[in-house]
């Protein structure tokens, strides 16, 4: 029998087996490896893999390189997607939409070989190892891997101040980076087929009733009410600096930095203006303006010239508190003085 009598070579043959076994399965075979993020990828609806610690180890740290794929990871997390200020949300989908574009316009891309690109993201509570072995520190950070890099601290990371352009910059950043064109940008279209169709189906049974309406004159732009409604909302809307709070996209308020549970509803500095501030200056502004109006059109046609005296006196010393509330927050929040002029005899 070929059992051998040596306990401790039998031991040591049945380590060096072991150890054997263990090198041969860690080390993969670049094309397995390959296979296998593609197979990732087919299981993504928008084409971004999902990684943790232990996939980070086998498809970067303990690869050899060259590895025959690039990795253009996006770091996440979930808890700080409620910091407006960082748009990690909307840079997520902008990720996802470049993936599924690039996935689009390279099919010749799927076959293995250098130069295939994966979209991947991490997030920080799964593996918090993984960012600091990146060295990331701050959100949103976007990084390339090309096949050439051993250490991912010397990998590629994306300028945070080319985020603004979203999935565009992502692809001229890919473009410098990786030297792969991604193509046009694939966005999905705001309303899909079947909501189309349903649409043209209401519009179609909905025209002749309008088209009653119309000749009889019974519709809603027939009714002062509403342009009334529709003038006053366009007044608030431009002086409550709202298209400003849209581009900008500026949160209403801010959690208190020394009091997390306090909430910073007038920020003070110039460069920055909250949703609720453009709001208290829109509401002060309209109501002085229905007050003008008010006193210009409806208020003159009082008989009664009393009425008319206590009316203007109210309506005239409201709209002088509202412009001075308004005054006191430039004032607050831009250090810059406005005072009132006195010509120069009546001193």
């Amino acid at each position: 029998m070929a059992i051998s009598s040596n306990p401790t070579r039998s031991i040591l043959l049945t380590t060096l087996i072991t150890l054997l076994i263990s090198l041969s399965t860690s080390i993969s075979d670049p094309e397995e490896l390959v296979n296998e993020l593609l197979t990732l990828q087919s299981q993504s609806s928008s084409g971004v893999i999902h990684l943790n610690d232990h996939t980070i180890s086998r498809f970067i740290t303990s690869t050899k390189t060259p590895r025959p794929y690039s990795l253009l990871v996006f770091f996440d997390a979930k808890q700080l997607h409620d910091k407006a200020e960082l748009h990690l949300t909307d840079l997520y989908q902008e990720f996802s939409i470049l993936a599924t574009s690039f996935i689009t316009n390279n099919p010749d891309k799927s076959a293995a070989g250098y130069g295939k690109l994966f979209f991947c993201d991490i997030e920080f509570k799964e593996s918090q190892s993984s960012f600091n072995l990146f060295g990331v520190n701050s959100l949103p950070h976007i990084r390339l891997i090309n096949p050439n890099v051993k250490n991912p601290k010397d990998s590629e990371a994306m300028d945070q101040g080319d985020f603004s352009r979203m999935a565009e910059s992502m692809s001229d950043f890919i473009q410098s980076k990786a030297k792969l064109s991604v193509g046009p940008i694939h966005r999905p279209p705001p309303i899909s087929k079947n909501q189309l169709a349903f649409l043209i189906l209401v519009l179609l049974i909905w025209t002749p009733f309008m088209i009653k309406k119309l000749l009889t004159g019974q519709t809603l732009l027939h009714d002062w009410r509403i342009w009334l409604c529709g003038a006053v909302f366009v007044y608030f809307f431009s002086v409550s600096g709202a298209m400003h709070n849209i581009i900008r996209k500026m949160p209403m308020f801010l959690a208190d930095r020394n009091d997390p549970n306090k909430l910073v509803f007038f920020y003070q500095g110039s460069g920055m203006q909250l949703g609720a501030e453009g709001f208290a200056v829109g509401f002060l502004y309209t109501v002085v303006g229905l007050l003008l109006a008010f006193m210009t059109h409806v208020l003159v046609l009082a008989k009664n010239v009393t009425v008319q005296r206590l009316v203007m006196v109210v309506s005239l010393v409201v709209s002088f508190w509202a412009v001075n509330k308004v005054i006191f927050l430039d004032n607050w929040k831009t250090g810059y003085g406005v005072h009132t002029f006195w010509p120069s005899s009546w001193k």
